[in-house]
């Protein structure tokens, strides 16, 4: 007698290979338009599914979970970060949770050097004024930015991200610095030609560029908060592709309004879409739409690991990126 198949409901629209694949390997239900689900349509997918399949969109609190019923097996999230899903209420009730790791750490981290370089050299400025058609050829003083060969840059999170970074800034003459909650062994700061502070305070206040990496826990929301931002220097750069909360947005806005900071390149935001609109108006400010990971590469790859854990649920095993409270 063949095996049922999983029932399986993705929150948004995936590639079109990936939802193929799920289509063909599982009872999956797609989403017709790439809306977010609103909080009842995502209860309801809860509870007529054996697995979900949602994305960071999706806010999966200890309620949500605790009133799915026992159908629900396995939330196999597509991403990498899991802060959306409350990992410790789904242990609890017997739901497992996977995500996709590793997958997004080069495009990010290309992503970062991107910004560093777009804020750097006033590019912004410089296509705001093509664009214009105002621009009357090249002058020996016009838009004139910093070379960022031989700047301190700071990395704030040396995980998968935070040295892939650390890599692509060394390739570019910038001297790494960086701290993080367990120091990095010895070979691994080598490898990086990384140099480690103990003390997150002494190495904002001397650094050039600050770029954060770390993921969004309790203990780094709001880690970059008004007094932190003030240690920096008025000639400084942030950089965040990692999560909107870990900086005080409002905190941020004033600083670089008042000059206090020299600029930023932000792809993640404290409050979604919700963006401080003062924040829209200033040219010394590079805001992307959280394209950190928009790859196609990525987005596939990402597609395969959600593919591989719900498979080897589905034969019975644990899923090879099965995320549990500890690992948070």
């Amino acid at each position: 007698m063949a095996k049922e198949r999983l029932s399986v409901v993705v929150t948004r629209r995936l590639p079109e290979a990936v939802e193929a694949r799920l289509s063909e390997l599982f009872d999956t239900t797609l989403r017709e338009n790439d809306t977010p689900m609103t909080r009842d349509e995502l209860s309801k997918a809860m509870k007529s599914a054996d697995v979900l399949v949602p994305t960071i969109t999706d806010q999966i609190d200890a309620a949500m979970i605790t009133q799915a019923g026992d159908r629900l097996k396995l939330i196999a999230n597509y991403g990498a970060g899991v802060d959306n899903i409350d990992v410790a209420t789904a242990r609890q009730r017997g739901v497992l949770v996977s995500n996709t790791p590793g997958v997004l750490t080069d495009d990010t981290a290309d992503m970062t050097m991107g910004l560093i370089l777009a804020v750097t050299r006033r590019m912004p400025e410089g296509l705001a004024v093509m664009q214009s058609g105002t621009w009357d050829g090249w002058a020996p003083t016009a838009l004139l930015g910093g070379r960022i060969g031989g700047r301190r840059l700071g990395i704030l999170g040396m995980g998968r991200i935070g040295q892939a970074v650390a890599r692509r800034a060394a390739a570019f003459g910038m001297q790494v610095h960086y701290h993080n909650r367990r120091r990095l062994r010895t070979e691994t700061e080598e490898s990086l030609q990384a140099t480690y502070w103990e003390s997150l305070d002494q190495m904002v206040a001397r650094m050039d560029v600050l770029s954060i990496n770390c993921p969004s826990t309790p203990s780094t929301f709001h880690l970059m908060n008004a007094r932190r931002l003030k240690l920096m220097k008025p000639d400084a750069v942030l950089v965040n592709t990692s999560r909107g909360e870990v900086v005080d947005e409002n905190a941020l806005t004033r600083m670089l309004r008042a000059g206090d900071i020299a600029g930023a390149g932000l792809d993640v935001y404290e409050n979604g879409t919700n963006i401080n609109p003062r924040l829209r108006e200033l040219p010394n400010v590079v805001l992307l739409p959280h394209m950190g990971s928009a790859t196609l590469e990525s987005r596939l790859e990402m597609g395969e690991k959600v593919i591989i854990n719900i498979k080897t649920f589905d034969d019975g095993h644990r899923p090879p990126d099965q995320v549990v409270p500890s690992m948070l």
